[in-house]
């Protein structure tokens, strides 16, 4: 392992977050990279660069101009092209990779689920008579259920849209988590929800309306995490700072 390591984190997660911190806490030199979707991210402990590289090769060439001697992928479980950018930028530029990222939910006693593969396939699930559909997607996937425009669609969004989402019936609430169950449970009954549709992002910190609609009964429709190339992956902080500050290989 290099003496003075030189991290990147491919960050937009709770968990690229705190390892920052504990990297910040550690004096250890390391960049967070943001793609740029939030208006108005939170203030971190490190230099934050945002915005894309330009595909693999721009990626692998920041690497090497950076002098990054450790690349980690602490996006979101559904950010699949970056991921896919990452293994294989690491590759060209022959830097050591890691993603840091959640166990995938599994169902619970009580819970309703029904499995689909992606975002087409959660549109054509919604073929029938008109519901109200909890649409925990956040915004990049909206205009896809315009397809379906019988339901009435509760939108929650961390920025207010510059345009009005292109959905006949909504209903948008603009706020940014943390969110409790019982804010939830309150949420879908105020908005008289009949169906949760959500990606299987994993962790603790989006689980609350899981156990909202578990509470209530209500039907989740839940999307699969995209397939990626091996990689290696651990779930815990402790374990992406073990593998980047002492000599250890903690296999694919």
């Amino acid at each position: 392992m290099a003496k003075f390591p030189h991290i990147l984190i491919l960050g937009g997660t709770t968990e690229a977050s705190a390892l920052a911190r504990a990297l910040a806490e550690r004096s250890v030199m390391a960049t967070l990279s943001l793609a740029g979707r939030t208006e108005h991210p939170a203030a971190q402990p490190l230099p934050v660069r945002i915005g894309g590289f330009g595909g693999v090769t721009g990626l692998a060439q920041y690497l090497r101009d950076a002098g990054i001697t450790h690349l980690v992928d602490a996006t979101h479980p559904f950010a699949a092209q970056m991921s896919a950018h990452a293994i294989a930028a690491a590759r060209e530029a022959a830097v050591p990779l890691i993603a840091l990222t959640r166990p995938a939910w599994s169902p619970q006693p009580g819970d309703r689920w029904t499995s689909v593969a992606d975002i087409p396939a959660a549109v054509a699930a919604l073929a029938g008579p008109a519901r109200r559909v909890m649409l925990a997607l956040g915004r990049m996937h909206v205009a896809a259920f315009a397809a379906q425009p019988q339901h009435h669609y509760l939108l929650r969004f961390v920025d207010a849209p510059t345009e009005p989402p292109p959905l006949p019936h909504h209903s948008l609430i603009v706020d940014r988590g943390p969110f409790t169950a019982t804010d939830d449970e309150r949420l879908m009954r105020d908005h008289a929800i009949d169906l949760v549709i959500a990606k299987n992002a994993g962790g603790t910190g989006a689980v609350a309306k899981l156990i909202a609609a578990r509470a209530l009964g209500l039907p989740v429709l839940m999307i699969d995490r995209p397939a990626l190339p091996p990689r290696r992956e651990v779930h815990a902080i402790a374990d992406a700072l073990h593998w980047l500050l002492h000599p250890v290989d903690l296999g694919v």
